[in-house]
């Protein structure tokens, strides 16, 4: 398939699906709605993360940092201005303290940025309970003005929407042509002209300003907010586990994932906790060691080679078992002696 014609898919695929979550409120249950908006919302938090992270291989944490100040943002803001100015704002305070924090670590790689981001991931979230106790002698908001239930599902998915639209936008230019070159060989790609730092810190910041947004609508849907639930670190390291699972580099494979995890953490999460986290750990594994390219990755080649594989296996197994292989060695090893 040609460029034009692959673009085209996506974006009919895309509004497939868009057109599909529009019309779920209409005939689901609460319950279904629920679940809905929580798959929305790591749609969009995997898919932005996969597009900086995803293609320029620096494992970021902060994803709970952006969230926690678009939920901030929004409950200070969102009695004195309408609905989206507050997202906006949400979306602008999370990329200000992405740039802010970009300049500062994006020079770093691999273990080192992925601690330094959690570190000040932690650092700010202290500093917002330490803001909130002494200036304004409590801990947490109650947010009095909330929209309706169908305000808050039609923004999730517009954010959705419109992250999926950016990430199928932004790999066909030369932005997203220099993130995957530096995700290649950042060094290579300094030489051919691209300004790396420049170029990670707008990503960076775009990541930012999606999680921030995103933040800041889902904020209205506890009511009372406190540090501890919208910095909770959770929510960073469950956008990190779908976009690896999903596929990270890939367009659709967050997407899937969030799916999947919303799935799993509506059936095991209240019921069961502890299996559910081991289901995520175990996804992880497998992912990691028989589907490196994630969920997305997955072709009928796969299950045939995997099928290839088990049989080889098993045949070896019973040559094995059954006394074959030993005897074999002991007529090898008898011939050797004559």
């Amino acid at each position: 398939m040609t460029s034009r014609q692959l673009l085209i898919r996506d974006l009919l695929v895309l509004f497939g699906l868009a057109g599909w979550a529009l019309s779920l409120p209409y005939y689901g249950s609460e319950f279904m709605v629920s679940m809905a908006l929580t798959c929305l919302m790591y749609v969009a938090l995997s898919s932005s993360w996969g597009l900086f992270c995803g293609s320029t291989r620096y494992l970021s944490l902060a994803t709970s940092a952006f969230f926690g100040i678009g939920a901030y943002t929004s409950a200070l803001m969102l009695e004195r201005t309408s609905w989206i100015e507050a997202i906006a704002l949400g979306a602008g305070a999370a990329t200000v303290i992405a740039v802010v924090m970009g300049a500062a670590v994006l020079h770093l790689r691999g273990t080192y940025f992925a601690v330094l981001t959690f570190g000040m991931t932690e650092l700010i979230r202290h500093a917002v309970t330490y803001f909130e106790k002494q200036v304004t002698g409590t801990v947490g908001r109650v947010l009095t003005v909330v929209p309706e239930q169908g305000t808050i599902y039609l923004t999730m998915l517009a954010l959705a929407v419109m992250t999926v639209a950016l990430s199928i936008g932004v790999r066909r230019t030369r932005f997203g042509l220099a993130l995957m070159g530096i995700g290649a060989d950042e060094q290579r790609a300094q030489t051919l002209g691209v300004n790396t730092r420049l170029v990670k810190i707008a990503g960076f910041a775009m990541t930012a300003a999606v999680a921030g947004a995103v933040g800041a609508a889902m904020s209205v849907r506890w009511t009372y907010i406190d540090p501890h639930t919208v910095f909770n670190p959770f929510i960073g390291f469950q956008t990190v586990l779908i976009a690896l699972i999903g596929g990270a580099v890939t367009l659709w494979g967050p997407l899937i994932a969030a799916v999947v995890f919303s799935l799993l953490a509506e059936t095991l999460r209240l019921k069961a906790p502890q299996i559910y986290m081991m289901s995520l750990g175990l996804l992880l594994i497998l992912s990691v060691l028989y589907l490196p390219g994630g969920l997305a990755s997955l072709r009928w080649e796969t299950f045939r080679a995997w099928w290839r594989d088990t049989r080889d296996w098993g045949k070896l197994r019973r040559h094995e078992w059954s006394g074959d292989k030993a005897r074999a060695k002991q007529r090898a090893k008898e011939r050797r002696h004559v």
